[in-house]
């Protein structure tokens, strides 16, 4: 059952579930899309986060007894059966193992639960993988959803998209780093994320992403009508890349001429979540056709 918050006199925080799934983020997507269409008088902002969403309203407008009841019809009316999703699916070059976030991941060991080993070794292990190649085949083999962008300007939060039991999970670090890059790429919980800028930090280091996903200055192509580049759907397949092909991405990030491959897509909860197989492999398809 819901659980409902106040935050002062004009926030309303709700919780859908205590535990992050795919399905409860389809959930929380699929009522504040329709609170947003339905353009409902003294409400001014809408944000959909993992398994919850918060409003932004004005008491004076729409008292919030009023507003928490129509909160609760959405949740009780609104079916993720009936939910369809228009999308991109976006190709995420990453090189991993890469020498920057390595050298990060040994300046802060002391901090780590495992100091002998590095930071994909340790989630390979308790993954049970026996290599780090093979923990990198299964974060590249199946498409990850982007399910919400977190509390650093552009930071995607990514679900992979394959049942529960599959799920690659790290704990943060012991203590927060006091540094890590941009475009780091790392793994907290559950979730992967990419580092915007450069800051503090606590997730499983793996590598760097080629590309920006925050880029002020609106020079590339996919930043033209915003600074950050992922949106809450979309769907991210990250793609491993040599050395080689990293350098050549950055050189053309430098020169302006670099553009994300994305491909539109529509689909429905019910096609993840009946055959999550299935819809992986038809992205990936589809993504690279």
């Amino acid at each position: 059952m819901a659980r409902y918050e106040y935050g002062g006199d004009e926030f309303i925080f709700v919780e859908l579930a205590e535990e992050m799934s795919l399905e409860v983020n389809f959930q929380a997507m699929a009522i504040t899309k329709q609170l947003k269409e339905e353009q409902i008088p003294g409400i001014l902002d809408i944000c959909p986060s993992n398994a919850s969403y918060m409003v932004r309203f004005e008491p004076e407008k729409i008292h919030p007894d009023k507003l928490i009841s129509k909160l609760k019809d959405l949740e009780q009316t609104i079916s993720i059966d009936d939910f369809e999703l228009s999308s991109r699916m976006v190709d995420v070059p990453v090189l991993f193992e890469d020498p920057w976030t390595h050298e990060t991941v040994m300046r802060f060991r002391e901090r780590h639960q495992d100091p002998n080993s590095t930071d994909l070794e340790y989630t390979a292990r308790i993954n049970g993988f026996d290599s780090t190649d093979a923990l990198i085949d299964a974060m590249t083999g199946s498409p990850y959803l982007v399910t919400m962008i977190g509390f650093v300007p552009g930071l995607p939060w990514c679900y992979q998209m394959v049942p529960r039991e599959q799920q690659i999970e790290a704990p943060k670090y012991v203590r927060p780093r006091t540094f890590t890059p941009e475009r780091a790429f790392g793994l907290g919980g559950a979730f992967t994320v990419i580092y915007p800028v450069d800051g503090a930090g606590g997730y499983q280091l793996f590598g760097i992403a080629a590309a920006p996903i925050f880029e002020k200055d609106s020079k590339l192509y996919d930043f033209q009508d915003t600074m950050t580049f992922p949106k809450q759907g979309d769907i991210f397949r990250y793609r491993s890349v040599t050395r080689e092909e990293y350098d050549s991405i950055r050189k053309e990030v430098e020169d302006g001429t670099f553009r994300y491959l994305t491909k539109e897509i529509t689909f429905t909860p019910k096609q993840v979540l009946d055959n999550p197989k299935a819809f992986s492999e038809e992205v990936l398809r589809r993504l690279y056709s």
